[in-house]
């Protein structure tokens, strides 16, 4: 596993139009981010054909897959993609795998009876298969019987195996058995600090935060520009993000009484957007940054806000 480090990569958004995925890769490999990450959102991209042509398409940057749904795969053909994938890119792949959006999943028929125990057993024997271990688990999801990878077929290093997850419970888990913890944007400073607590690792563990981003020289115009992407933030899949804030109760009755999503983003006070979003200018981004980092945070994600993503990885690197 890697050690913890400190780093600011940019997500690759799930509906960019299919000319354009590769050239935003290249991009933010050119610009300096240190990570760009894919994400498996249901009906969109597979992650692990979006990471493999990202890899095979950039020369330094890593690519994360955040996430992988552990229901939606057998566990070891799927450390078998990912150990092919981090043995032919060596040191440039990371992966989240985690209980994957509920709705989606059930709609996809692959909703675990108990999500919990499913993330542990797997991410377990994930880290144990891409390490070159035997595996033999007779668990109430993952049943492996002596299943081990070539040891042509294992990468060096291993990649890190992260969990993608929201939640005390689940938190505890990543914090258990994970190399570290993506955390799904809004993540807050304040979110981040009681997440951290929750995940009480047991050894080096990588937090990775997932943020809306703005930066413009106005800053009322980087509020302006981030503000939609907020609009789904009082929904309940989010609420955990927001209850740790001062303002969390707030936000979800300003919710409550919205008839939209729409107008809900709309009423929002500058202060909540700036709270919930790496929005402003170039130094207010980096304080912003900065803040992460000292609430726990090792990897910063940024999430291009705007109606051209592309176009928004510019003024997103200045803050590197």
């Amino acid at each position: 596993m890697s050690s913890p480090h400190r780093s600011v990569g940019v997500m690759l958004p799930c509906d960019l139009p299919a000319d354009d995925v590769l050239p935003f890769a290249r991009r933010a490999d050119e610009l300096g981010f240190d990570s760009v990450w894919v994400v498996e959102d249901l009906g969109h991209r597979g992650g692990v054909a979006q990471a493999a042509v990202v890899l095979a398409s950039t020369s330094r940057i890593r690519v994360g897959i955040g996430l992988l749904p552990a229901g939606s795969r057998n566990v070891a053909f799927a450390a078998m993609e990912i150990a092919t994938l981090a043995q032919l890119f060596p040191g440039r792949l990371d992966v989240a795998v985690g209980h994957g959006m509920p709705a989606w999943m059930r709609g996809a028929g692959a909703w675990p009876a108990s999500p919990l125990t499913l993330l542990e057993e797997y991410v377990t024997a994930v880290r144990q298969l891409v390490r070159g271990g035997r595996v033999r688990n007779d668990g109430r999801y993952v049943r492996l019987d002596g299943v081990r990878l070539e040891p042509s077929a294992l990468p060096s290093p291993a990649p890190d195996v992260l969990a993608g997850v929201r939640g005390p419970k689940s938190l505890a888990v990543s914090g258990r058995v994970a190399d570290g913890t993506v955390l799904a944007e809004p993540a807050a400073p304040a979110y981040v600090r009681e997440a951290v607590g929750h995940i009480a690792p047991r050894r080096p563990h990588r937090v990775v935060a997932y943020n809306v981003a703005s930066v413009d020289e106005d800053p009322r115009a980087a509020l302006a520009t981030a503000r939609p992407a907020l609009e789904w933030v009082g929904e309940p899949d989010w609420r955990a993000q927001v209850a740790a804030l001062p303002f969390g109760d707030e936000l979800a009755g300003l919710r409550a009484r919205c008839s939209s999503r729409a107008e809900f983003a709309r009423r929002m006070p500058d202060a909540w957007v700036a709270e919930l979003a790496v929005a402003g200018t170039r130094e207010q981004a980096r304080a912003r940054l900065a803040a992460l980092r000292e609430a726990g945070v090792t990897d910063a994600v940024l999430i291009p806000a705007g109606k051209d993503p592309s176009a928004a990885l510019a003024s997103l690197a200045t803050v590197l």
